[in-house]
């Protein structure tokens, strides 16, 4: 049994996981048989007492967007004694005053100033609202009624200023309302249901990195499960692996029927829900949630999930797989209190951070950002880039089977070329020049080249993918399940990674790499 907070105190709830739903259950009163005579409206008129008043508290107020309603009775008083009036009713008008938008005070004081005979309209509410089994005043952490300043709290019982006399047993409640053929009964009820698919988890404090036993499921159309909390830190784990892997398994059966409407090369790798940092946080709200998104040779940014084809022409942001750099976050960088974090450099040379719930969804995205990468160099084969060499235009084209070349842009005349392997080491100045240590194959000797780049992060990253889907190719285990890791990606599960992407790592600095080719 689990904690529930939403505008009230914590109550107890019950979940219940289907394999694309989430229920949340509370326990209720409700009439299981038969149809009471006072599911209608009801007008009723009671006249006051010299002690004990009307006899009746109640609850609610427009301030909280619930009703008033009747919480307690009391036993003898004008309100049992007439019959027609129980717990659970809630007040629509009282003496031809509308009261369903009033303020819970308002009410309070509509029926003190309301004279000795009071005319009530009213409806009984089958459900119980969730308010109604809050503490009564006195075991109430909010502050008491107090008699002397009129005031009374929404979420606690004003009883003692409907009544003339504060000692009036107020607490000395009638039981819920009974007639032949009714039978009530204690029961689970639903309380929220939260559909899976693409719904989003969070442990932390809503934009912050403050993480507590406890956790909010909302779903892709807003709804939200409220904070549910749990008492120990395992408990709460447990059920967010639970939910995580169901979500997972939703979005990969919707991503393989989604991808049948997608040519080969724009096939959806993986999704799915991370929150990311604000980079000029100047608010308690450090992170907001983002639907990312690997899709051919593009990773998507979102501020919700694509439903259709229009959605993906709509992405806040889209960046090149192979231009760009993924680093999983390792404690010592981490910048907050958050631990599975990640961060993408892109081809400007901006760091996005973004945070996931668990271990394992970090890793996930680690393969599928490797896997993605690998498929697109493999799908083009070459890259070329414009740059400057001694004051002159040229290309550098990174070709997969070749290596390095570059050329005179004019010409098409090819001034130098090197393999892969013989790149033994480069520098560059963070801003538009890189320098290539090569080795002549010949004379064994270093040749450097320098050359200038308008998008030097783009080059760099792009280097580094090329050098990382080589080394993948190398890698025979790889070769054998080069078929494997095409049907994974189709399906867009993560079985079948090549080990050797499985276990790079992503260093954002220019690969130096040592193999033969």
């Amino acid at each position: 049994m689990d904690d529930f907070t939403s505008l009230a105190d914590p109550f107890n709830i019950r979940l219940h996981l289907a394999k694309d739903l989430l229920t949340l259950q509370e326990q209720d009163v409700i009439c299981v048989s038969g149809e009471p005579f006072y599911s209608s409206e009801r007008t009723v008129t009671i006249r006051r007492q010299t002690i004990g008043g009307f006899g009746l508290s109640i609850k609610g107020g427009a301030e909280h967007n619930i009703p008033v309603v009747i919480s307690k009775i009391s036993k003898e008083q004008k309100a049992e004694l007439s019959g027609l009036l129980f717990i659970g009713d809630g007040i629509l008008q009282i003496n031809g005053i509308n009261v369903r938008s009033y303020r819970h005070e308002e009410v309070v004081q509509v029926l003190r100033n309301a004279g000795e005979e009071v005319t009530l309209n009213v409806s009984f509410l089958k459900k119980t609202p969730a308010f109604l089994k809050l503490p009564v005043c006195e075991d109430c952490t909010c502050i008491p009624s107090d008699q002397s300043s009129g005031t009374s709290s929404p979420l606690c019982d004003s009883g003692l200023h409907l009544n003339y006399h504060p000692n009036t047993d107020t607490l000395s409640c009638s039981s819920w309302p009974t007639s032949p053929g009714l039978r009530w009964e204690k029961r689970w009820v639903d309380l929220r249901l939260i559909p899976l698919l693409h719904s989003r988890l969070s442990q932390y404090n809503p934009g912050s990195d403050v993480c507590s036993h406890a956790f909010q499921l909302v779903a892709v159309d807003g709804v939200c499960s409220g904070v549910i909390q749990f008492p120990t830190a395992e408990d709460c784990l447990d059920w967010l692996q639970a939910l995580a892997g169901n979500i997972s398994g939703l979005t990969k059966h919707n991503v393989k029927k989604i991808n049948r409407n997608f040519p080969v090369n724009q096939q959806i790798i993986y999704m799915g829900w991370v929150d990311e940092k604000e980079q000029d946080s100047v608010q308690d709200r450090m992170y907001s949630p983002k639907f990312l998104a690997l899709r051919g040779s593009s990773l998507f940014k979102f501020s919700a999930p694509p439903v259709t084809t229009w959605d993906w022409t709509r992405a806040e942001k889209s960046f090149t797989v192979y231009e760009i750099m993924c680093k999983i976050l390792k404690d010592n960088d981490l910048l907050d209190k958050r631990k599975h974090c990640f961060s993408v450099q892109t081809e400007s040379g901006e760091d996005m951070f973004f945070s996931v719930e668990l271990e394992r969804e970090l890793l996930i995205w680690e393969k599928v950002f490797q896997m993605a990468t690998f498929l697109e160099v493999e799908r083009i084969q070459c890259k070329t880039y414009a740059c400057i060499l001694e004051s002159h235009l040229m290309g550098l084209t990174v070709d997969f089977s070749m290596g390095f070349v570059c050329f005179d842009a004019a010409s098409k005349a090819v001034l130098w070329r090197y393999k892969f392997s013989q790149l033994k080491g480069s520098s560059d100045d963070g801003k538009s020049k890189i320098k290539f240590l090569f080795q002549n194959q010949d004379s064994k000797s270093i040749e450097a080249k320098e050359l200038e780049f308008s998008n030097l992060f783009a080059v760099l990253h792009c280097i580094h993918a090329f050098f990382a889907a080589k080394v993948a190719c190398l890698d025979p285990i790889f070769v054998e399940s080069q078929g494997a890791a095409t049907t994974a990606t189709s399906t867009s599960t993560t079985a079948g990674f090549p080990s050797s992407l499985c276990s790079m790592s992503c260093n954002p600095q220019t690969p130096k790499l040592k193999y033969a080719t």
